[in-house]
């Protein structure tokens, strides 16, 4: 924000403008990635034992570590898959926008919140699909555009979006609830 004193810095390469806004086969580029991301962590997270790794470290710290996983190392991982995956988004963004703005992925830890828990992940950890997700961020894209065709106010969005995880979560706490009886 200091250095560039607020602006957008545009970009100027149309090869790189491609990854966010070009299509291959009539397909937008974007899509393209989202669905080898996908496959990808799909694959990791049913097929590898980093996957059940992760899936037990989420799960039960202290049982991970027990069962011989090494958690720091999972942790770590984690970690870095997460950064890797948002650069990823941080590029598309920007090709798809143009420019380079320091404020244009405010809000969207929101969306994201929102996509995991729609998505039937567990917010007490271990459980989660990669799908579903998929899913959850399609259904968080939907309303979104829904508030913005019936010209809601950018502010309010937020209050809809708060309200949609209150009652995923309330309905999973729920569900869990009337498993654990049934059990």
């Amino acid at each position: 924000m200091v250095y560039t004193k607020g602006s957008p810095i545009p970009v100027k390469v149309d090869s790189y403008k491609f990854i966010g806004k070009g299509t291959v086969l009539g397909v937008p580029v974007p899509v393209i990635i989202l669905i080898a991301l996908f496959l990808l962590a799909h694959y990791i997270l049913t097929q590898t034992s980093f996957g059940r790794s992760i899936y037990a470290f989420g799960g039960n710290r202290e049982a991970a570590r027990l069962s011989g996983i090494s958690v720091k190392k999972t942790e770590w991982m984690a970690y870095i898959i997460n950064g890797f995956l948002s650069g990823i988004a941080a590029v598309v963004l920007t090709a798809r926008l143009g420019s380079a703005q320091s404020t244009s992925g405010q809000g969207i830890e929101m969306d994201a919140i929102a996509a995991v828990i729609l998505g039937g992940t567990s917010l007490s950890g271990g459980t989660g699909f990669v799908l579903p997700t998929v899913v959850g961020a399609m259904i968080m894209g939907i309303i979104d555009n829904i508030l913005t065709l019936m010209n809601v106010n950018p502010h309010a969005t937020n209050i809809v979006k708060g309200a949609v995880v209150l009652i995923a979560v309330l309905v999973d706490k729920k569900v869990k609830a009337l498993s654990a009886k049934a059990e």
